[in-house]
């Protein structure tokens, strides 16, 4: 059986996969401009014709798409997508729409096939690390209005596995059903994973003695985290898997079985560029952020949305053994430009923080980041991280914190101020968390 949902796309030679990338852009520029007010305006305003897009290099000629416009457009023309919808109202089979943890959300349309493609893209994931017809996968959610786990979940029943849904059920009854029902896998974030094997201890069981064989993790990085992944791997003896995706781009990037740490860029679906502050292309062994095309979206499509997320490149041959030729992002999504912070001048990621801490053994899994605007001289910005005691280790707190404070002034250039508390001090959150608190003046 292959490792591959479709091992023809998934190993193109890169000439001619860069060839279908230029011929589907093309296509989706030339829908957008005979069906979406808002493409139409932006690329008139622009100069660009469709039908003169033939190279890479035309592609870089089209003007990106930011967040906010999406916001401005769909509050013109109908209720409720405004200029954004590119079919007739009667071709929108689905409705979702972005979190808005950024401001107002964005609504999003599908069509039915634009749905088959969201599973298509899902399947390669869930393929990609070993979900089969024969597993037994659980979803921990109430999707609600947010596409993530809806996607998943069809994409599993396109494969043939069995989905067990555990929306309506608290977090201890989602461990009892898991253990019940022996489920082979299961889909979450990296914070709720960790979670819920809180839980399974809380409720008298040990995660490692679960059916759990794998771990499809979504929606933070941490599954690309070494510190993160460790720990989640450990508590559920079960591999993790990592994979990155956006309501507006689609499921984009994800890991595999293979040896490597960090996500293949699914680039048989999607035109991806990784830019530098100046909109040009990063080399291999540089970051910079994700500009996507979807290439098979009808109803409300993007073409080059500036995605925010911050990832670093190695070339795509040779970098696995699994054989994909898709280029590979070292270390996953290293973080959203949103959150890339600077402290008395040296650029902070949360990611290094939460790989310094979830590395080690004497602190909880939960931790929080606060940055104040001045010490006690009033000069210099002051970052804490505040985290729990270990109680299966019996680390005293104090000499946990002066451990912590060593570690992230080697990784991260910066001083931190450490608190250890007492177990179970901070929240648990229960699918994404948002661990870092930006106190100064003039944090935007």
């Amino acid at each position: 059986m292959s490792r591959m949902w479709n091992p023809a796309l998934e190993t193109m030679d890169r000439g001619a996969l860069r060839e279908l990338q230029v011929d589907r852009f093309r296509e989706q520029v030339r829908h957008v401009y005979e069906h979406s007010p808002f493409y139409r305006e932006k690329l008139d305003a622009a100069g660009i014709d469709p039908d003169d897009i033939r190279t890479y290099a035309d592609v870089r000629e089209v003007p990106t798409t930011k967040k906010g416009e999406l916001r401005e457009a769909q509050g013109s023309g109908p209720f409720p997508y405004g200029d954004l919808l590119a079919v007739g109202p009667a071709e929108v089979t689905e409705y979702h729409q972005t979190s808005g943890t950024t401001g107002e959300p964005v609504r999003q349309a599908d069509s039915w096939g634009d749905w088959e493609w969201w599973s298509d893209c899902w399947a390669s994931v869930l393929w990609a690390q070993g979900i089969r017809p024969d597993d037994r996968v659980f979803f921990p959610f109430s999707y609600n209005v947010f596409v993530a786990f809806w996607a998943a979940h069809y994409a599993c029943e396109r494969i043939g596995a069995e989905v067990v849904p555990g929306g309506n059920l608290s977090s201890a009854q989602r461990v009892r059903k898991m253990r019940e029902v022996d489920v082979t896998a299961f889909a979450s974030t990296p914070t709720y994973a960790l979670r819920l094997a809180e839980v399974a201890r809380e409720e008298g069981f040990e995660p490692s003695d679960f059916a759990v064989e794998r771990i499809v993790c979504a929606g933070e990085p941490g599954a690309s985290v070494p510190g993160t992944k460790a720990r989640i791997e450990e508590a559920w003896d079960a591999a993790v898997y990592d994979h990155a995706g956006a309501t507006e781009a689609g499921a984009w990037g994800f890991s595999c079985d293979g040896e490597s740490v960090g996500l293949h860029l699914n680039e048989a679906q999607f035109l991806i560029e990784v830019l530098d502050e100046d909109g040009e292309p990063v080399d291999p062994g540089e970051t910079g952020e994700i500009v996507i095309t979807p290439l098979n979206r009808t109803a409300q499509p993007y073409i080059r949305f500036e995605l925010r997320d911050e990832i670093g490149l190695r070339d795509g041959r040779d970098v696995c053994d699994c054989g994909r030729t898709f280029r590979f992002a070292e270390g996953g999504v290293l973080g959203r430009l949103d959150d890339l912070t600077k402290v008395n001048g040296v650029l902070l990621a949360p990611t290094a923080i939460e790989d310094v801490v979830r590395s080690y053994g004497g602190v909880s899994d939960e931790y929080e980041v606060i940055i104040d605007g001045h010490d006690e001289k009033g000069d210099l910005d002051v970052v804490t991280v505040v985290t729990e005691e270990n109680p299966g280790t019996g680390v005293p707190a104090a000499e946990a914190s002066e451990e912590l404070r060593k570690r992230l002034k080697q990784t991260t250039s910066i001083t931190c101020r450490v608190d250890v508390v007492p177990y179970e001090s901070l929240d648990r959150p229960e699918l994404k968390a948002d661990r870092l608190d930006d106190r100064r003046e003039d944090h935007v």
